[in-house]
């Protein structure tokens, strides 16, 4: 790890800029203030045959979305030992589980019996067992079938050939990946050590998880990820919530960003962002900073001054996407002011996201699919986008040399 925990604070709300890592803290003494900040002069191409088509995603959809690490949940939605829960937004039967020692596992969501589904909705709940609805089959938490009723009837059955069927999986820094093909290399090399680091020191692995909702949508997946690597919208498509004309949250210019493999950080300096409060070690620094982490390929991770938000963006097809949207806050509301203060924020992102960013995924979806034009094109204020391509045309040509 290139990097140490230590000077981690504890407070209710917020941290102060010495409880980031060393690397959190070079990206916010390279803000700039917001008069000197100047977008770079840029003019990106993207084909929309990347967005509409069909073969386009099917080589996504096996080079990356089923060879490579992918976020499934973060880790507060299985926050104790003995948990477990169903995730369907990939499109497969997943089962995520904590075991009694606090270990993560993923499996297949089916049965080793007939294949019937273990667990048919998405609550997570506490197990010491997981028991197939439909005979009653018993599995451990870390996939051993452990019981089998009326054993005797099965000639020569050994229940140690029918464990659940297990899938690579990882926890790093409050997430959990897993790679969704139960043939894959365990390989989580591309999970950097960086973004582990930053997210142990921003508390991401002992948030809590306040609330969460799917959305629906119909449009491409990189065209939902598009607003989270580029500030150019904020004051225009947020003109009314959180832009000049709302609550005037983020100023108009290009964040700093940093690569860290194929993961891209912006770290930015919000409405109220001058160097000068950089000198107060008390402050909260996520009052002034958003820090915005792009996760190769599909999650996005955006800090708030009392909240941070996880998305997950998974692709249906070429045409469709779901979103598990989290919101995630230090610790448990156990206040009225904290229940209202967690509340309200948590309705007005899901009203800024639904309603302003996904729904402009969708319309620009629909305007591509109608032929208006050729190609997309990307200026400055949106640079790490076409640098998210290169990324994924990288993994995209390499898996067919291999």
């Amino acid at each position: 790890m290139p990097d140490s925990q230590e000077n981690t604070v504890s407070r209710r709300y917020g941290i102060p800029l010495s409880a980031l890592s060393t690397s959190q803290i070079d990206a916010i003494r390279r803000i700039p203030r917001h008069q000197d900040a100047r977008p770079p002069s840029l003019l990106e191409r993207r084909s929309v045959e990347i967005f509409l088509s069909d073969e386009y995603w099917k080589l996504e959809k096996a080079r990356i979305f089923r060879a490579k690490p992918v976020v499934v949940a973060p880790s507060a939605l299985l926050p104790e030992p003995g948990m477990v829960v169903a995730q369907d937004g990939y499109g497969i039967p997943l089962l995520i589980t904590r075991d009694k020692a606090g270990k993560i596992h993923l499996f297949l969501n089916a049965c080793t019996h007939k294949g019937a589904a273990l667990v048919d909705d998405c609550a997570a709940r506490k197990w010491s067992t997981i028991s197939c609805p439909y005979h009653a089959w018993a599995f451990g938490l870390d996939g051993r079938l452990i019981g089998v009723p009326r054993a005797e009837s099965y000639a020569n059955f050994d229940k140690t050939t029918r464990p659940l069927t297990r899938l690579p999986s990882q926890e790093s820094g409050g997430l959990i990946w897993g790679i969704l093909d139960p043939h894959a290399e365990a390989d989580f090399s591309i999970v950097d050590d960086q973004i582990a680091v930053d997210f142990q020191h921003l508390g991401l692995p002992n948030w809590h998880l306040y609330g969460q909702r799917r959305f629906n949508l119909d449009a491409n997946w990189k065209l939902v990820m598009e607003p989270f690597l580029e500030g150019y919208h904020v004051q225009r498509l947020h003109v009314n919530s959180i832009g000049p004309q709302g609550m005037d949250m983020f100023a108009d210019v290009v964040g700093v960003a940093d690569r860290f493999g194929l993961h891209t950080r912006q770290t930015s300096g919000r409405g109220n962002y001058k160097p000068e409060v950089l000198d107060d070690p008390q402050i909260n620094i996520r009052n002034f900073v958003t820090h915005a982490y792009n996760l190769f390929p599909n999650t996005v991770v955006i800090t708030s001054p009392y909240y941070t938000s996880v998305m997950i963006i998974m692709p249906v097809d070429a045409a469709h996407t779901r979103v598990d949207y989290y919101m995630l806050t230090e610790t448990a509301p156990d206040n009225p002011k904290a229940e209202e203060l967690y509340a309200r924020s948590f309705t007005i992102i899901q009203d800024v996201f639904g309603n302003e960013d996904f729904k402009a995924s969708e319309l620009c979806h629909r305007g591509l699919a109608s032929g208006a034009v050729p190609d997309v094109i990307y200026c400055g204020m949106e640079a790490a986008i076409p640098q998210f391509y290169e990324g994924i045309e990288g993994v995209l040509r390499a898996e067919s040399q291999s």
